[in-house]
């Protein structure tokens, strides 16, 4: 029983997405398709032409362990215990935006210190991995990510709203 209930405790904090940052709470804000396309962005330029190369694969060039540590996600009818399960998966860019989430979901943390874990801890944690994101982005990876997130935000700023 005494089980039952250390479970229920974890998923609802869980549920209510709260982090612990430095002695404080930090709001998280979910991981958003638009996050997922800046993160891929920089990382890869989103070149669908990309597979495996060395130990990356696929547009978010993810390891075996991201992936994981991600859960070991699956291409629709896949086993993740299949040979290839990892390759097919971090190739196909659903599968690996789900990998991406699911990393993220696990990791998420206040990597800068402002109080909120968003995307730009996000862009963080795929680069440096859950347990090194408060280290400084390279310049190009930054440039990139934050290129693509100003450019998305002037996007939805000149949108007309729909009444």
């Amino acid at each position: 029983m005494e089980r039952k209930a250390h479970l229920i405790t974890a998923v609802a904090l869980a549920v209510l997405g709260v982090a612990f940052v430095s002695g404080q709470l930090a709001r998280v804000e979910p991981v958003t398709e638009i996050c997922l396309g800046c993160i891929c962005e920089a990382v890869s330029n989103c070149n669908r032409s990309l597979a495996c190369e060395g130990d990356v694969c696929g547009i978010f060039r993810i390891t075996w362990a991201y992936w994981a540590d991600a859960g070991k996600p699956v291409i629709l009818n896949d086993d993740a215990n299949a040979e290839g399960a990892y390759s097919r998966c971090t190739n196909d860019p659903v599968c690996a935006g789900k990998a991406v989430t699911n990393y993220m979901n696990k990791f998420a943390q206040d990597c800068n210190g402002d109080g909120v874990v968003n995307c730009y801890d996000y862009a963080a944690l795929h680069r440096h991995g859950g347990y090194g994101c408060r280290q400084a982005l390279d310049a190009q990876y930054n440039e990139k990510f934050t290129n693509c997130q100003r450019q998305v935000e002037q996007f939805i700023q000149s949108k007309p709203q729909v009444v």
